[in-house]
């Protein structure tokens, strides 16, 4: 799909300028009938003259009818519909009204995420439980067909809100770019980008070769800097437009960004390098209104990065021989969980509960927040 700046660039500020106490989304429909359209502005001039048109032309249609409207015209790129579920939108798209959203407490409600690295392992439990918890989230991955059967089996069972694939591959700009792009034309926008996909191959000085080492790197560490450097623009847009809001970039780091990894160099150092972008961005953004963090989890010792009896981190680790004397798989998890105070593996709800509060809370910003059961502690 060709990316079409021009909604990059004027969508997600429709969407907040028409939220009220609720923040919207909102879809554009290039075929939409204009003919459903409340009000209508001519969008092939530059953006920040259509936007002053839509805040014109919107001001007075809450003068006159009490309540922003819904569907926009805008001329040259589509029809528009701004709601507060999913549902709601394709409602508005296809009828030109819809009902009436059901009030509800879900944690997650009214948030839009993109996920990367979302199909499977961490990434796909964190979009399992903000689905479960109301809110809309963009399925980010290069596995296609799995990306596609987890969004349909979680749409078969959601509410109102919705799960949406998209590929991408993290390690190169231009799929992230159109990442951001097809986002826009989804949901209008999103609330908080959370950067997951990555890759471990572990090995020693002697084992590591230098491809393996830089495709690691390329996808860790310069995949985040596209991630972010592709999402603040619109998270950026997103705030300028509606004051007092918040928008969050979540980095998923790993203890291995807290404290050197033995025969893990490649992994840790590209964790350790995702920290310093956190702070640094975080500095950058944080005038925006825009929160950047990291969550330092343990080791999930339940996902296919470790548990894959071909090239989980089990394996790996008993072949590097990183674990002295194991013999077993069972004996490197033994040893794993024999560090961890807590005496288990992170789960996925340990690191959702830190991603709440990161997007919950207003005034930190560029923390590695350690969610390893007291096996790194602060210091």
């Amino acid at each position: 799909m060709a990316i079409d700046k021009k909604i990059v660039e004027v969508l997600p500020a429709v969407r907040m300028m028409l939220s009220d106490e609720k923040i919207k989304i909102a879809k554009i429909a290039e075929a939409g009938n204009a003919a459903l359209a409340q009000i209508e502005v001519d969008a092939t001039k530059a953006a920040e003259e259509v936007l002053g048109a839509v805040k014109a032309a919107a001001d007075a249609y809450k003068a006159e009818n009490g309540a922003y409207p819904q569907l926009i015209n805008l001329k040259g790129l589509g029809l528009a519909a701004v709601a507060e579920t999913a549902t709601q939108l394709e409602e508005l798209l296809e009828h030109g009204s819809c009902g009436d959203a059901f009030e509800t407490h879900e944690r997650a409600h009214g948030k839009t995420a993109i996920v990367t690295g979302g199909a499977q392992g961490f990434g796909g439990g964190v979009v399992e439980q903000f689905v479960h918890d109301g809110g809309n989230v963009i399925i980010a991955d290069l596995n296609e067909a799995l990306g596609k059967q987890f969004a349909e089996e979680l749409n078969a069972k959601s509410g109102s809100n919705k799960a949406f694939f998209v590929k991408v591959d993290v390690s190169n700009l231009e799929s992230v770019e159109n990442l951001i792009y097809e986002t826009v034309c989804e949901f209008g926008g999103f609330d908080v980008f959370i950067s997951n996909a990555g890759v471990l191959r572990a090995g020693g000085l002697e084992e590591m070769d230098g491809p393996t080492f830089d495709f690691m790197t390329k996808v860790n560490y310069t995949g985040y800097f596209y991630c972010a450097k592709a999402s603040s623009k619109v998270l950026k847009l997103q705030t300028a437009y509606k004051k007092g809001y918040y928008a969050d970039i979540i980095q998923i780091n790993s203890k291995s960004g807290l404290k050197g990894s033995n025969k893990n160099f490649a992994y840790a150092g590209g964790k350790f390098g995702g920290i310093g972008l956190t702070q640094s961005f975080a500095m950058e953004l944080m005038p925006s209104r825009v929160k950047v963090n990291s969550i330092c989890p343990g080791n999930f010792f339940d996902g296919p990065l470790w548990s894959d009896p071909e090239k989980g981190l089990f394996v790996q680790y008993l072949n590097a021989g990183k674990v002295k004397g194991a013999k077993t798989i069972e004996d490197v998890k033994a040893f794993y969980e024999a560090q961890v105070p807590a005496g288990r593996g992170c789960t996925v709800i340990d690191v959702m509960r830190a991603v709440y509060y990161i997007m919950e809370q207003e005034y930190e910003t560029g923390q590695a927040v350690p969610v390893t059961g007291g096996q790194e502690m602060l210091r």
